[in-house]
């Protein structure tokens, strides 16, 4: 469903990401783990067809996201760390609003926009304004904005960050429910190994743009294992990379 071949992306000499490959099959959920500026949010971008590779390419169920683009994001939901909301808008017009951009029939939309208000617990506040939302709620709605159209492809960028541990809970285990269904395929970008430990079913780890893991989480925590000693333990290795520009990664 998700599938990323020899992806890389240089900026000058800086190499963010360096020939990253691996695949994410339905009803997988898969934690994309490293540090901060270790590359996640640069590779999330090129798998939704955000920013343009600098060699290899990505498949979003089945289809190459530059090659055949809008058959590629109509697959995908992307929730990006801070989602492209519209405070003046309500909850119900941002969701018809997206649901009309993803191209559901107008038939559809109706049933489509209340699937995602249910699952995403928006009941009380689809008639309030995003901007008079809590942070919480907000990205409640744009989680609901990335399900709307039913996407087999979710692709979740920093999903919890922000939020307050009770919001936290809930955001993880609408994910975890997200990606039981067994017929998405959901890769999450974090840092905190406790999200990846609530969530996931597998772990990719990445480090200076380079892949050093990719494992089922119940190989890498047998016997006893912390995730924590593998991170700790593969991102103190120096893989050689160049320092970044402040420009080219952010905190991705």
């Amino acid at each position: 469903m998700i599938e990323a071949r020899g992806l890389s992306k240089r900026y000058g000499d800086f190499v963010a990401v360096d020939d990253v490959t691996f695949k994410v099959g339905s009803g997988e959920v898969v934690g994309f783990l490293g540090p901060n500026g270790a590359g996640k949010t640069t590779t999330m971008r090129m798998l939704t067809g955000f920013l343009p590779p600098t060699d290899g390419t990505a498949l979003i169920a089945g289809h190459d996201v530059f090659g055949e683009a809008q058959a590629a994001r109509r697959a995908v939901g992307y929730l990006p760390e801070t989602p492209p909301l519209y405070p003046e808008m309500d909850v119900q017009g941002y969701l018809k609003y997206v649901a009309t951009i993803q191209d559901v029939p107008r038939s559809e939309r109706a049933p489509a926009i209340d699937r995602a208000v249910e699952r995403c617990g928006l009941g009380e506040v689809r008639r309030r304004l995003i901007g008079a939302l809590s942070k919480g709620f907000r990205q409640r709605v744009g989680l609901a904005g990335a399900i709307v159209h039913t996407p087999p492809v979710l692709i979740l960028d920093e999903p919890t960050v922000g939020l307050d541990p009770i919001q936290i809970q809930e955001i993880r285990s609408l994910i975890k429910e997200l990606g039981g269904v067994g017929d998405h395929a959901v890769i999450l970008s974090t840092h905190i190994l406790a999200e990846v430990e609530a969530i996931c079913d597998r772990v990719i780890l990445i480090h200076r743009g380079r892949k050093v893991e990719d494992a089922p989480l119940a190989d890498l925590t047998a016997g006893g294992r912390k995730l924590e000693e593998l991170f700790a333990r593969e991102t103190s290795r120096d893989v050689a990379a160049p320092e970044a520009p402040a420009q080219a990664e952010g905190s991705a």
